[in-house]
């Protein structure tokens, strides 16, 4: 046994025949192409399941021979998409990308206003038992009833006011998972920062922190989609006519319901992608996590 295995307890570490400059299996062309590999055979169950889907949809509206007005097949839903992508009458692009910026910035609105509550929840005590439950009473409120609020306050054309709804939903789960992650740290960690005589400042960046980032991204997951829902509805209730809630208004209104679907469709995608993207940032922010070690 070696010095070194001496000291630690442990037999030494034999160097692998597969290891060296020559060995591919550990390069990051390797590791890269084992990752890409791995997501592809995740992701590949939902996407066979959803051409299922899509097929037996078109297959089962041919076969009963129902009527567009009940509901439109897959293909005429992806023709109205393409024919109104860069409409006149139905601008699904452009409606598309109005509605994106509007659900984004709700996000990121209620997302900062999320964490600096948890923050101050975690804190204080006192600022905890005042806070919370005044967020838990506004997120029971209906979310319908702020659009008339939020129209009348900042404007029924201006996009704040889709944003506002946005961020309200965005809120509560970003506020109550961050002050989870923030207060419920493991004991032994904080019992071992006070035997350092760390300073609050220092436990908090060292532990409270990094305890709080996957509940984070857990959170921003779900205000990710929320945010969408939520500037839809707002657009319900008017406001410029450019956006996806006003266009499946006025295609359903129109009976044309392959547009309305083709939005729905639209809103849809751009949920996943949402969704998909901040799931990218938390494998990258937080690869030391269990939730990324089992996606990667």
């Amino acid at each position: 046994m070696s010095a070194a295995a001496g000291v630690s307890g442990r037999p030494a570490a034999e160097p692998s025949a597969g290891s060296g400059a020559g060995s591919g299996a550990g390069s990051p062309a390797g590791s890269g192409a084992a990752r890409a590999g791995r997501a592809v055979r995740g992701y590949a169950p939902a996407l066979l399941v959803a051409a299922g889907g899509l097929l037996a949809w078109e297959l089962a509206i041919r076969l009963a021979n129902l009527n567009a007005f009940i509901l439109p097949a897959p293909s005429a839903i992806i023709g109205a998409l393409v024919a109104n992508w860069n409409g006149e009458r139905f601008p699904l692009w452009q409606s598309a990308q109005n509605t994106i910026i509007e659900a984004v910035g709700g996000f990121l609105i209620g997302t900062t206003a999320g964490v600096v509550v948890a923050f101050l929840a975690a804190r204080w005590g006192g600022m905890r038992a005042l806070l919370l439950p005044l967020a838990v009473a506004a997120n029971a409120i209906p979310i319908i009833a702020f659009a008339p609020l939020f129209n009348t306050w900042f404007g029924l054309l201006n996009p704040l006011s889709k944003m506002m709804m946005a961020a309200v939903l965005s809120f509560f789960p970003v506020m109550a998972n961050v002050t989870r992650g923030l207060s419920g740290v493991d004991p032994a960690q904080l019992e071992l920062m006070r035997s350092y005589a760390a300073p609050q400042r220092t436990v908090l960046l060292k532990v409270r922190i990094p305890n709080a980032l996957p509940y984070f991204f857990t959170a921003i997951k779900l205000a990710s989609t929320l945010s969408l829902i939520g500037a839809i509805v707002a657009e319900y209730f008017g406001g410029q006519g450019s956006v996806l809630g006003r266009m499946i208004v006025q295609s359903a209104s129109a009976l044309k319901f392959d547009i309305t679907w083709a939005a729905v469709s639209l809103a849809a995608i751009a949920g996943i992608v949402f969704y998909l993207l901040i799931a990218l940032v938390e494998r990258i922010a937080i690869p030391w996590h269990a939730s990324s070690r089992s996606e990667g």
